[in-house]
This record gives structure tokens, sequence and C-alpha cells, in this order.
């Protein structure tokens, strides 16, 4: 590699689906080593915590930047449940892969239309992807077609994002499609966490499609 090792400070910089690619093309084989377990992150596995409290036996589920599955990794899914991950990188999805807990595997960009058909989700998942990066609240629209009526939605965004961004905004617009919305705020770094984001939060907005 002739560049610096890819870090948090990279991901946050992401300004365009190249820049993702290029970034988490060189990051899939250690990410889980040199940013997951170095900084102690804590949000992908609380996504799926909530998703196992309050709509575990939906199917199929849509893990929405999939990354290397840390959103299922630590979770039991219910029998009949079934999981396919989308992510714009296919070497993060290759590294997905290997936890034998996906149906299938979409290599999709979220700021396009999304080539899967209309209310086929029972639930839909998301930790980490709406952050200081390029994908913006306008994506949920699309989310929320391939979603089933009464599909349930567990997505985190970067909380010092979420007003500015226009999450706060789109939530409200969207309050026709959507009811139960439940907005949390949690840590995405536990205790072990050292770096000047170590005390970053997420909104983690919950809710149903109508």
């Amino acid at each position: 590699m002739t560049h610096s090792e890819p870090d948090l400070e990279a991901a946050y910089a992401l300004e365009t689906p190249e820049d993702n690619k290029r970034l988490y093309a060189d990051w899939a084989e250690t990410y889980d080593s040199s940013f997951a377990e170095d900084m102690d992150y804590r949000l992908a596995a609380q996504v799926g915590q909530i998703f196992e409290e309050v709509g575990g036996t939906a199917t199929p589920v849509l893990d929405v930047g999939a990354g290397t599955g840390l959103v299922v990794r630590d979770i039991t899914l219910r029998p009949g449940v079934e999981v396919d991950a989308l992510d714009l990188s296919a070497e993060m999805l290759e590294v997905a892969a290997r936890l034998g807990k996906y149906r299938a595997f979409l290599r999709c960009d979220l700021t396009k239309a999304l080539p899967i058909e209309t209310a086929t989700y029972g639930a839909i998942l998301s930790a980490g992807t709406f952050t200081h990066g390029h994908v913006g609240p306008d994506a949920l629209d699309e989310l929320l077609r391939i979603a089933k009526p009464g599909a349930v939605f567990v997505l985190s965004v970067n909380a010092e994002h979420f007003s500015s961004r226009g999450f706060e905004a789109k939530f409200a617009g969207l309050e026709p499609q959507i009811r139960d919305l439940d907005l949390r705020t949690i840590d995405i770094y536990g205790a072990a966490a050292e770096s000047e984001h170590k005390r970053d939060q997420a909104k983690v907005a919950v809710f149903r499609k109508r």
C-alpha cells in the first residue's frame, strides 16, 4: 500500500461513492481489528440488539451498509429469519460472507435507485452508514419503498449531523409514511475507545412503515 492506513478520519471525510469504494477496498480485511476492536465500536451491536427487541421475527431483513457484518455478527437470528447484506464495497461484503449469516449480498449505491422490488423487506437495519459521508436523508425514500407495510426500521444517524444534514426535517416530513417513531441517543464507542471521537453519539431511529 502506497498511502496511509485507512482510519476513522478518512471515513468521516468521504464525499462521493467513489471515495467510499477506494477506502473500504483497502480497509475491508483489517476493519474489524484496526477499527471495531481498537475503538471499542458498539453502535452496530446495539442496532442488532434493538432489532432483536422490537422486530426480531420480521423477515426478510436488509442490513444497509452492512460492511463486515457487525450488526448481525453477535445476535442470534430467530428460526426462519433471513438477512441480506447491502453495501457499496465488494471487498467488505466478501468479509461479511465469512460469517455465514447472510442469505444474499447486494452491491448497491444508496444515492441511486435500488434494484430491489417494492415491498420486499420486513425489516431494515443500518449502523454507521448515515454519518459524515455522502449518504444523506434522501436515501430513506428508497428504503421505505422496498419495505413491506408494517416493516420495522432500526437506523443510526450520527447525532452531530442529525439536524444539520437534514435528517430531523426528513423524519418530520415522513410522518405520513411511518409510525411509532422512537429516537434513541446512544454512545457509538465504549469506554475503551481512545480517540477525539470517543464520546461521539448516534441517534437511532426506530419506527415502522405504515
